[in-house]
């Protein structure tokens, strides 16, 4: 992991590395308390911003090239594409062939339709790591030790909520996310 850090140092903003240092601490926290590897948790916390401080024509590139644009807006907003790109440099630049660490990092972003619990742990770690300021994060961080589900409700709620109020289109797949989840949590009912 060591090697990793120094990587990291190296690559992102010393704001985004002390970052991505708080996620992944938060990551392992949240995975030992839902039986989910916490050395899994934190390396996929660790890594998760490896392409954020990448320029918005290099991330549009690399999706390109690699088939990850799902709709316009990430075209429009190349910075929505940090994760599936991270995913993809992390496995070639370092090697990693982790599946689960590969997706978690890919879904860190806008979340995702019937998320692992590891994706939950890294898309939540990433909203509540201790140096998170913003109304709200106290709820989501006692919501995250009680209740992955619920805290990724709220979260999706939280941003969804923040980007309407600043007048900022929503990614798709998030709502679609949102809408996965409070609906599984129904029970369905017969007419």
């Amino acid at each position: 992991m060591a090697n990793y850090q120094e990587i990291l140092a190296a690559r992102l903003s010393e704001k985004r590395y002390l970052h991505s240092l708080g996620v992944a601490g938060t990551a392992a926290r949240l995975a030992s308390k839902n039986k989910v590897d916490p050395e899994q948790a934190r390396l996929a916390g660790l890594l998760h911003d490896y392409a954020r401080d990448l320029p918005p024509g290099e991330l549009l590139t690399l999706a390109a090239g690699a088939g990850l644009i799902t709709c316009e807006l990430e075209r429009r907003l190349p910075i929505l594409l940090h994760g599936p790109v991270g995913a993809l440099l992390i496995k070639q630049d370092l090697g990693i062939k982790d599946r689960a660490v590969l997706q978690a990092v890919a879904r860190h972003t806008v979340g995702a339709v019937a998320m692992t619990a590891l994706d939950k742990i890294i898309y939540l770690a990433d909203v509540i790591e201790p140096e998170r300021r913003f109304p709200g994060v106290e709820e989501l961080r006692r919501l995250a030790a009680a209740d992955l589900n619920a805290a990724l409700l709220k979260a999706f709620e939280t941003s969804i909520l923040y980007l309407v109020g600043k007048g900022q289109p929503l990614h798709p797949v998030t709502i679609e996310a949102r809408n996965y989840l409070l609906l599984s949590g129904q029970e369905e009912t017969s007419v």
